[in-house]
């Protein structure tokens, strides 16, 4: 199965929006996000039956209430049984009910525009793998115990069939930063769009609107999918699955592991790009010794692994310890394009941002988007939002000239990859006309630009960066972790 164009297409066209069949939120984030807008909030009111659910307001509990209404009573009831006590079951069972309670309410096909329904989608169990099963029987076993008695009875293999879909279906859904992984959802109708690792189309989650005073202005959350450039009629539309900043052999290793198949694309064919990922440093015309690129890249994935560690731990400054340490020995031996020291970079910039070491923060953030530059396509999601975080992060630092540049290429990245009316497209633009505003200001009397913008800082100190998060949003679709 596959989708394919019937007419024109150009950059930044929406060619379908889609609501979810049905969504929750991540088990590990339970507390921290809405379950009903899946926007990150300091403080959230809890459903006062179940003592799981979390909403911003009122408004949100009363806009989740219709897929909250029967999943309240099964969490309470679960927690309630033995070995369970005070417990709700896992994302995967909680988001399999909430499908089947909506199968069995309306069916599969929900609209007109649903193009496939749930059960023509694959669901890979006899694909498998043994260590898979094991823990699919488990999470069967576990929801026949969260189903309540009371609701309609169903038959193991079309729940097999469901944890299926969801185990190579499941699209990750982002806060409202478009930065970090907060839960998963099933849309049936991108599941029918094909992958490439340099694909022709993105997917974008647009979280809508539940703040309005009046619910008609009220919008639903869905995924938007979105040309990257001009498609002709009859062409396949594709995405990609897994984040292209990983070498051939790596991509082919996730896409076979989590949706068993070998990529044929012309990006897999010819190896595009893995000579710069992995390339060493070129000085004057000579290149660093291939032992030296070798070693230095074998010790480097050590270190990645122990940042990865400290960072969980939220131990920010044993990351940068790392970071600095690994760098040294990098950047005289590896490319600037090398993907090791990218993720080094990307790192030390984020967490540096956060520990208000904003200078140096900017000079990382400036060589991570520079690589990047040469390695992801121009209107590649993932390259527009670290080019806006590091256009902030140089305007924080005060080089407003820079920071402006990124900002505003990052605004023309995301207004075809989010559109216009996104609203981090929106506060982009708000950002993209503050630093033309200073920078006309700079340009015009440099001296008193920054005398000014010392005393501001005085009079108000900079916020505090959001706090580094463990889990970005790098791949489309979303696994459940082992």
């Amino acid at each position: 199965m596959g989708l394919r164009a019937t007419k024109e297409l150009l950059s930044g066209d929406v060619l379908f929006s889609e609501p979810p069949f049905a969504a929750v939120v991540f088990d590990s984030l339970a507390d921290k996000i809405c379950h009903s807008c899946f926007r990150r909030q300091d403080k959230l009111q809890r459903c006062g039956q179940c003592k799981f659910a979390q909403y911003c307001d009122k408004t949100c509990q009363s806009a989740g209430w219709k897929e909250h209404k029967l999943e309240c009573g099964a969490i309470k009831a679960f927690g309630a049984i033995g070995d369970n006590f005070g417990k709700a079951p896992n994302e995967n069972i909680r988001l399999a009910a909430r499908i089947m309670w909506r199968l069995d309410k309306e069916g599969g096909v929900m609209s007109d525009m649903q193009m496939t329904s749930l059960d023509d989608l694959e669901n890979h169990i006899s694909d498998m793998p043994e260590d898979d099963l094991k823990e699919l029987k488990v999470d069967i076993h576990n929801f026949l115990d969260y189903w309540p008695r009371n609701s309609k009875q169903h038959r193991v293999d079309d729940i097999s069939h469901i944890f299926g879909v969801i185990n190579c279906n499941g699209f990750t859904v982002s806060d409202q930063r478009g930065l970090n992984a907060v839960g998963v959802g099933l849309f049936p109708n991108l599941c029918l769009v094909n992958h490439d690792c340099w694909p022709n189309c993105t997917v974008i989650l647009n979280h809508g609107n539940q703040s309005a005073v009046n619910t008609v202005y009220h919008s639903q959350m869905r995924i938007e999918l979105r040309a990257l450039g001009k498609i002709e009629p009859g062409e396949e539309v594709t995405v990609s699955y897994v984040d292209f900043l990983n070498v051939t052999e790596d991509r082919q290793r996730q896409l076979k592991m989590h949706y068993f198949f070998d990529c044929t694309c012309e990006h897999c064919k010819g190896h595009i790009k893995d000579d710069l990922k992995m390339g060493g440093k070129e000085v004057d015309g000579v290149k660093v010794p291939e032992e030296q690129v070798k070693e230095v890249t074998e010790y480097s994935l050590q270190m990645l692994q122990k940042m990865d560690k400290a960072r969980m731990e939220g131990n920010y400054h044993e990351v940068i310890k790392i970071c600095r340490e690994c760098m040294e020995k990098q950047e005289p031996v590896l490319a600037d394009t090398h993907i090791y020291q990218l993720r080094m970079w990307s790192t030390a910039s984020e967490v540096l941002a956060y520990l208000q070491f904003i200078d140096e923060a900017a000079d990382y953030a400036r060589k991570m988007v520079d690589g990047y530059n040469k390695l992801y396509h121009p209107c590649n999601a993932h390259l527009g939002m670290a080019t806006m975080r590091a256009g902030v992060t140089h305007w924080q630092a005060g080089k407003i000239e820079v920071g402006h540049g990124m900002i505003c290429k990052a605004y023309a990245i995301l207004q075809r990859t989010h559109g216009p009316t996104h609203p981090i497209t929106k506060d982009l633009e708000a950002m993209r006309m503050q630093t033309e505003m200073e920078l006309r200001m700079f340009r015009e009397n440099e001296y008193i630009y920054k005398s000014m913008r010392e005393a501001a800082l005085k009079n108000q100190p900079m916020n505090m960066m959001n706090e580094p998060m463990a889990e970005s949003v790098k791949n489309l679709f979303r696994r459940q972790k082992k």
